[in-house]
C-alpha cells in the first residue's frame, strides 16, 4: 500500500481535503492491477494518506450544508478563527487543529453496498489498540451528546470522544477517514457548541476529549509513529509522493470543498 505523508493545505485548507478526494477518484477509476507508470508517485492502488493539518478546521459533512443554519455554522466557525470546508465522507461536523492527525485509507473495493459496517468496526478497534497499548482506556462506541456521533467513534472511559471515523464510497473504492484529536481539546470546546447550536443538532460540550488529555507525555510524533506501525502489520507500506494527475484532479474537485 502506497504511503503519503504530510499536509499540502497550508493556506487553504480546502485543498488538503480535494487531495484525498482526488485520491478516492483515481483509486476508484484504475483498472485492477493498473500500475503507475511514474516511480515514487502515488500508483492506482491502496493508498494510505497521513498528514497534520497545517490550520484550524471545521470539516462539514454533506448533510449539513443542507441544514437550515447552515451559514450561521459557518459565521460560527469563522468566529472562532477556524476554516469552514466540506469534506467528501460522511457524518456530520468536526472540528480539528494543527495538533491533530488525520489519516485517510483509499482502497480499491467492487461492492459498493457491502463491508462498511465491518470497516467501521475493523479500524476503530485498530485505532483503540493503538491507545491502549499507550495505556489510554480507549474503547469502541459512542458517547453520548458527542459531535459526529457515530457507533465506532474511539472514546476514553466511555466518557470523551478521542477519535472520530467516517467513510465515503464510490464505484471501485472506499475512503475511511479518522481524525484524532491530540491536544486542543479546550479549543473545540469554544467552537463546537455555536456550529451545533446553528444547525439545531445535539451536542454536549463536556463530550470533546484529546489523547494529551489522557497521556500528557503522548507526542503527536510518538501516536504517528504508532498508528503507522499498526497499519505496517496488515500491509507493507511503500512511500510515496503526490503525482501529477492527482494533483490536476484535486484542482477541478477543490470548488466543491471550499465554502465561500
Amino acid at each position: 500500500m502506497d504511503l503519503l505523508r504530510g499536509a499540502f493545505g497550508a493556506t487553504d485548507p480546502a485543498w488538503d481535503i480535494a487531495v484525498t478526494h482526488a485520491l478516492l477518484r483515481r483509486v476508484g477509476a484504475a483498472p485492477a492491477g493498473a500500475v503507475s507508470p511514474v516511480p515514487d508517485t502515488v500508483s492506482p492502488g491502496a493508498v494510505l494518506r497521513v498528514y497534520r493539518p497545517q490550520s484550524r478546521v471545521v470539516a462539514f459533512g454533506r448533510r449539513d450544508t443542507r441544514r437550515p443554519g447552515f451559514h450561521t455554522a459557518v459565521d460560527a466557525a469563522r468566529a472562532a478563527g477556524f476554516t469552514p470546508v466540506v469534506r467528501p465522507q460522511g457524518g456530520r461536523a468536526v472540528a480539528y487543529t494543527e495538533n491533530s492527525l488525520v489519516v485517510d485509507h483509499i482502497h480499491p473495493h467492487s461492492d459498493t453496498l457491502g463491508g462498511m459496517d465491518e470497516r467501521f468496526a475493523t479500524y476503530g478497534k485498530l485505532w483503540a489498540q493503538v491507545l491502549s497499548e499507550f495505556g489510554i482506556d480507549a474503547r469502541v462506541g459512542e458517547v453520548p451528546g458527542e459531535y459526529c456521533p457515530g457507533a465506532y467513534s474511539v472514546n476514553a472511559r466511555g466518557v470523551v470522544k478521542l477519535v472520530g471515523t467516517a467513510q465515503r464510497v464510490i464505484k471501485g473504492a472506499w475512503l475511511f477517514s479518522a481524525v484524532a484529536i491530540h491536544n486542543d481539546a479546550e479549543v473545540l470546546r469554544a467552537v463546537l457548541p455555536d456550529v451545533y447550536r446553528a444547525l439545531d443538532l445535539p451536542f454536549d460540550v463536556a463530550s470533546v476529549g484529546s489523547i494529551r488529555d489522557e497521556l500528557p507525555e503522548l507526542s503527536l510524533d510518538r501516536l504517528e509513529t504508532a498508528v503507522l506501525a499498526e497499519y505496517g502489520t496488515h500491509d507493507e507500506l511503500a512511500a510515496t509522493s503526490l503525482d501529477a494527475e492527482t494533483t490536476r484532479l484535486a484542482h477541478a474537485l477543490i470548488d466543491d470543498h471550499r465554502i465561500l
